[in-house]
């Protein structure tokens, strides 16, 4: 090999993006085996604006779209099983797929809670072999032991990718080569394409311009005449061009964080209460345990019908004390919790992690008392459970919730 040849060839990349279709069907046929095969709709019910959050691959040939009103999608599929969305669920489900990526590559992109993931194996390939081997042992790992089966693709970047499991789904894999990206762009409808919004294609399907070729055989400057300054982006998209990292999630700022789940949605003022004390205990514990103070305190509330409400508030001084901590939460309950709908689950995280620095004295001898007080009580608390266990002493507000 030249070393031209050498250097043309190190530039080339190899990248898997794998893609669970429906991810949030898959997730709850995963939980429920007796959904497999049957028409899902995962939608808010009880909602009078319900719309469609996903959909089954059945649903979908029945003509049920995202973002469509329930009621519609109902009238299209009227066998379909209708289940509520659960964020938490499908959350945990991504992390747990994302970590089966992670011994392959560091370099690791994925969504939030959508199924999508992209693995930049160009570095990995001397040590775990071919692109192709590694996405086929991810997807059989991931379909043993998760009860998910991915379309996988492997191409020379993200875009390419990306259109390569749109081509196979909801089953199958898809292998584009170095320099075959603008022949395989080329007879595919401008609608498959990443990038191409509402507006571009209506404004092309006014020239009759449906497919990919149509477009990429004008100029730069034609282009210019319909989308203005995104030209050179749909001129470089429609030929395959994209030189987008790979890019790994971030190391996120280190949080406590405790969740909850209720067994029965629940709008009880009291048990809400009590599981927030509870997950107030765990976190304070940790903190205490590790000798820092939560700057900020977050609650993540996730209604019955799928909503989810996220609200925050600074501690100020920062704190590790549960007393100090549930005063806050106990605010922040109050800003997330402003709908008569019962809750699913709960989240708490304390973060803006520190350690906590001296005490400084407050100007108000009774702030002070107070202060100086929940401290004193909060280490007899915790030199007792340490000696007895966790269950020697009970908040009375914990018990409240059990009873009910």
């Amino acid at each position: 090999m030249l070393k031209g040849d050498w250097k043309e060839q190190a530039m080339y990349r190899a990248v898997i993006h794998l893609n669970v279709a429906d991810f949030a069907v898959a997730v709850e046929r995963a939980v429920d085996s007796r959904l497999k095969d049957r028409p899902v709709i995962v939608a808010p019910e009880g909602t009078g604006r319900a719309s469609v959050y996903d959909m089954s691959n059945e649903a979908f040939l029945s003509g049920v779209r995202k973002g469509m009103t329930l009621r519609r999608a109902l009238r299209l599929c009227k066998d379909a099983c209708v289940l509520s969305p659960h964020q938490d669920r499908y959350e945990r489900a991504m992390k747990a797929f994302f970590k089966y990526t992670c011994s392959y590559t560091p370099l690791v992109e994925t969504g939030e809670r959508d199924g999508h993931i992209f693995l930049d194996v160009t570095g990995s390939q001397r040590l775990l072999g071919p692109p192709m081997d590694v996405a086929w042992r991810l997807r059989r790992q991931i379909r043993r032991d998760l009860g998910f089966d991915p379309i996988w693709a492997v191409a020379p970047n993200k875009l390419i990718a990306k259109v390569a499991t749109r081509m196979v789904k909801p089953t199958g894999e898809y292998i584009v080569a170095e320099g075959e990206q603008q022949r395989f762009l080329a007879p595919l409808p401008l609608h498959l394409i990443p990038g191409m919004e509402r507006n571009d294609l209506l404004r092309l399907s006014e020239f009759n311009f449906t497919h990919v070729s149509q477009v990429a055989s004008l100029s730069i400057s034609q282009l210019r005449v319909l989308f203005g300054n995104r030209s050179g982006f749909v001129y470089q998209t429609l030929r395959g061009v994209d030189t987008s990292p790979v890019r790994p999630a971030g190391k996120s700022a280190p949080a406590v964080l405790s969740d909850h789940e209720f067994g029965e949605d629940t709008n009880d003022i009291a048990r809400v209460e009590s599981v927030l004390y509870g997950l107030v205990e765990k976190t304070g514990k940790k903190l205490r345990g590790q000798c820092l103070a939560a700057r900020r305190l977050a609650l993540v509330l996730d209604y019955s019908d799928g909503l989810r409400c996220i609200r925050q508030r600074k501690a100020d001084p920062a704190t590790a004390n549960d007393m100090a901590l549930f005063d806050l939460a106990r605010e922040v309950l109050d800003l997330a919790w402003f709908r008569r709908v019962r809750i699913r689950h709960l989240r708490l995280i304390c973060d803006r992690l520190i350690f906590p620095p001296a005490q400084q004295l407050d100007i108000f001898s009774q702030t002070r008392k107070k202060n100086r007080g929940r401290i004193r009580l909060m280490e007899a608390i915790d030199s007792i459970r340490s000696r007895y266990g966790d269950q020697a002493i009970r908040v009375g507000r914990t018990l409240a919730g059990n009873n009910l």
